[in-house]
């Protein structure tokens, strides 16, 4: 595994492990072709269409394969996350099919409907004053307090891993077409 920034990344076994971890679980969502677009760009285009993933992001897939990966010895204290609302609401959603309880530090201008969905969804939404506080700080100070598994949104070996299987399934979905990609935008 290489290092950026202190963080390990993980590798192609990695996300191929996060894969079976959310087989069943996380939506294998379409790749769809957007003739529209291939025709202003003058290539062939498709698009992943992550927002019918469980709780509408991508986010869902690095949350449940970090959160399912808690030895079950960890798992009593719960998780700690901090976001505006895409990561919140995937560590809640998947905190609950883990069965695991979730604190969600998220700040206190976020968008209602994200609090609430997270809250709907079973976590603690802890909230925080953006400009004044740290929200990365209250969760690390929050799952020390509790003893809890910090959730981060990025930077995160297994959370990158689960995220990174929607590339692998863009990959497979190609494949099938016959197709190998020149460019991933993501």
């Amino acid at each position: 595994m290489g290092a950026v920034d202190n963080t390990i990344l993980p590798t192609a076994a990695d996300i191929e492990a996060a894969a079976g971890r959310l087989a069943g679980v996380a939506v294998r969502t379409p790749l769809i072709n957007a003739p529209v677009l291939d025709e202003a760009i003058d290539a062939r285009a498709f698009l992943k269409a992550e927002t019918l993933q469980r709780t509408g992001s991508f986010k869902f897939r690095g949350a449940y394969n970090k959160i399912s990966s808690i030895p079950q010895d960890r798992r009593g204290a719960g998780v700690v996350a901090y976001s505006s609302g895409n990561h919140a609401q995937g560590v809640a959603a998947a905190a609950k099919l883990v069965g695991v309880p979730a604190v969600i530090v998220m700040p206190s201008d976020a968008p209602r409907p994200k609090r609430e969905r997270t809250a709907a969804l079973g976590a603690e939404v802890v909230l925080y004053d953006r400009d004044r506080e740290d929200r990365a700080a209250i969760a690390r100070d929050i799952a020390a307090k509790r003893g809890a598994v910090l959730v981060p949104p990025f930077d995160d070996p297994m959370v990158i891993a689960g995220q990174g299987t929607a590339g692998r399934e863009i990959i497979e979905d190609l494949a099938a077409l016959g197709l190998k990609p020149d460019v991933v935008v993501v």
